[in-house]
């Protein structure tokens, strides 16, 4: 009785020490995995959803699965693996960093294909082959495995705790580092999604000119086009940006609630990925309907995209 007592004090005690915002952060990282893995499903059993464009969101989905699965894991280190390994800690931080740069750098791919795809419209399927996207894809990932094994490399606090950042155990040179790097990642997305506003509206008003009126369809697919562009950066840079500033700036003497408030909207960002860059696409919709009802409804639209569908 007294064994079991003392079982049950001690199980209270490690309950009782779990963090809230852990839990929240393991729990977005479960419904991370499950929706982009469902993502990947629908790109590996469909044969037609081969072109480099399904790619691109392919590694965008792998990128999200392995950080839904790294939040999972570092959640287990902390609370669940006894007693606390230092190895472990470091896997799990470099499993974190290199999903989520995959994921930053997969965005990036996709925005520089979608400008691409507007700037040389005539040219773009003869020169964005299958193998080019995919050796561009295996650098990608093989730069941000790099950057997660930074900390297993000896990049990390563990051995000075005044070194730490408020990513423990990624010191704060390394955070600050990322930072930066994301900060001119995001203004560079952001000059390309202000180049393919202007391709889209000059295509829209060409258009217009050959019809001799104001096309409102095509005026309309423009706008709804842009407005996709607006919410597809807007909720990135309210996601990442707060978090990158932080992280730029502060250290592990600040407190604990600041970095998980603005952590958790950060992972957050890929629990909306899947959203925008999949379910949102026609032909996914088409394999996911005949995946789940054998039928496709008589009301989905498979209009083809146009140049300023952007």
């Amino acid at each position: 009785t007294i064994g079991t007592h003392c079982s049950s004090s001690t199980s209270l005690s490690i309950v009782r020490a779990v963090s809230p915002w852990d839990i929240a952060l393991c729990a977005t990282g479960t419904v991370m995995a499950c929706e982009n893995a469902l993502v990947l499903a629908v790109l590996f059993y469909t044969p037609s959803l081969r072109a480099p464009m399904f790619l691109l969101i392919g590694s965008l989905a792998l990128a999200d699965l392995l950080a839904g699965l790294g939040l999972i894991v570092n959640f287990s280190v902390q609370y669940l693996l006894q007693p606390p390994s230092e190895a472990a800690a470091l896997c799990s931080a470099g499993l974190l960093l290199a999903a989520f740069s995959a994921s930053v750098c997969s965005l990036l791919a996709i925005t520089i294909d979608r400008y691409l795809s507007l700037y040389n419209a005539l040219t773009y399927h003869t020169e964005r082959t299958l193998t080019f996207t995919c050796a561009m894809l295996l650098l990608m990932w093989l730069l941000c495995l790099g950057v997660g094994l930074l900390p297993l490399l000896g990049w990390n606090c563990l051995r000075d705790q005044s070194t730490c950042s408020v990513l423990k155990p990624v010191t704060k040179d390394n955070a600050a580092v990322l930072a930066v790097t994301f900060l001119l990642l995001f203004a560079l997305m952001l000059q390309l999604y202000l180049q393919i506003c202007k391709i889209a509206f000059r295509h829209a008003q060409q258009i217009a000119v050959q019809h001799q009126f104001i096309a409102t369809s095509q005026a309309t697919s423009t706008r709804k086009g842009l407005s996709t562009l607006s919410f597809i950066l807007g909720t990135f840079a309210l996601c990442w940006i707060p978090f990158a500033i932080y992280s730029l700036v502060a250290d592990s003497t600040y407190p604990a609630v600041y970095t998980y408030s603005l952590a958790l909207p950060a992972t957050c960002n890929s629990l909306i990925n899947p959203i925008i860059y999949a379910f949102r696409n026609p032909d996914i919709q088409k394999s996911l309907w005949l995946a789940c009802c054998g039928c496709i409804p008589s009301t989905f639209s498979s209009r083809p995209r146009t140049s300023s569908d952007v």
